[in-house]
């Protein structure tokens, strides 16, 4: 097979041969570190119940398995698995095709520039989907969480908080996917242009380039993924500790002078109340300044570790998966051919 013809998926390919292979890939990355990004929600809240501080991951794991059941790490994978099917196709689909159709005399996959335009338009599509099973998914792998499943958190996140609460994260999953799918996909192809040279089926080089693009892009992209869960969660990871939500200082806009957190009247206050919602951050800029009063810089980087190294093996199984369909594609397309 023509190392060109395997770069892209084949020219008759239908729109379902590109969201097969995307959607494939994406369940298979979500789900087998499903365990990994409880652990990472866990360690990302700001005021955990005290039977849910851990010092680490493995100690995460053996706490959470001991105390809450040995399927207590993979509750709400299903929603994910829901979500992740559409939302990665959509994802890789739309990338293909951009980056195959205006790459111009340079060949597709080496084209920087045209790379991180993809990047972005196929995280448009990747998070107006996904965000809304991500917002389930958080509740759910919350410490004593209060839902019973995905059903319950659906009827009780809607009733309490309107429909608009599982897209109140949309903003900042935005700001965080698109650095970080950016940078993923840029170094991705980066990669596959020094360790791939032919640009032909190398599963150990997908493999590689996918597990170093998915570390250095969630490295860099963790303060925005803590300022997520944050707005995802609503409650802290503690159902008994609620935040109040941060009001604008009307009387100075000045950003040196909101550092001061005189906005705040407290960030967290117990609320006996179980008819009161508890809201955390309304946005983007509310989660930025709890986050900073409760925990300073160091705050923003809450569950690195786990984020870490929840991504090196998903991006290194979903470029692997990925790149197998295309070369599978295009290999049953030559033996018809």
């Amino acid at each position: 097979m023509d190392e060109d013809e395997y770069e892209s998926l084949p020219p008759n390919a239908s729109s379902v041969d590109h969201m097969m292979a995307g959607a494939a890939a994406g369940i298979m990355e979500h789900c087998i570190i499903y365990p990994v990004d409880v652990v990472k929600t866990r360690m990302q809240c700001l005021k955990p119940d005290p039977n849910a501080r851990y010092n680490g991951i493995i100690d995460a794991f053996i706490k959470i398995v001991r105390n809450e059941g040995a399927f207590r790490p993979v509750r709400g994978m299903g929603v994910v698995a829901f979500g992740a099917g559409p939302a990665h196709a959509l994802y890789f689909s739309c990338y293909e095709f951009i980056k195959n159709n205006f790459s111009g005399s340079v060949k597709a996959g080496e084209n920087s520039k045209v790379n991180f335009v993809a990047g972005c338009f196929a995280t448009l599509l990747h998070d107006a989907v996904m965000v809304p099973s991500d917002t389930i998914k958080h509740r759910l792998q919350m410490y004593n969480s209060p839902y019973k499943g995905v059903v319950d958190c659906v009827v009780r996140t809607t009733r309490r908080e309107g429909f608009k609460a599982f897209y109140k994260s949309y903003f900042t999953q935005l700001s965080m996917n698109i650095p970080f799918q950016t940078t993923h996909l840029v170094t991705y192809d980066f990669l596959q242009t020094h360790l791939n040279r032919k640009r032909e089926y190398n599963p150990m080089s997908h493999c590689v380039s996918g597990a170093i693009a998915g570390a250095l892009a969630a490295a860099v992209t963790t303060p925005l993924d803590v300022c997520k869960t944050l707005i995802n969660t609503q409650e802290c990871c503690n159902p008994d500790e609620l935040c109040k939500t941060v009001k604008p200082n009307n009387s100075n806009n000045n950003f040196s002078n909101k550092l001061n957190f005189s906005v705040l009247n407290s960030a967290f206050v117990r609320n006996t109340s179980t008819s009161t919602p508890g809201v955390t951050a309304s946005g983007l800029r509310d989660a930025i300044f709890i986050i900073y009063r409760q925990n300073g810089v160091m705050g923003f980087f809450k569950g690195l570790g786990p984020r870490t190294l929840f991504q090196i093996p998903g991006t290194a199984v979903s470029w692997s998966v990925y790149e197998y369909f295309k070369y599978y594609l295009n290999k049953k397309k030559s033996t018809i051919g």
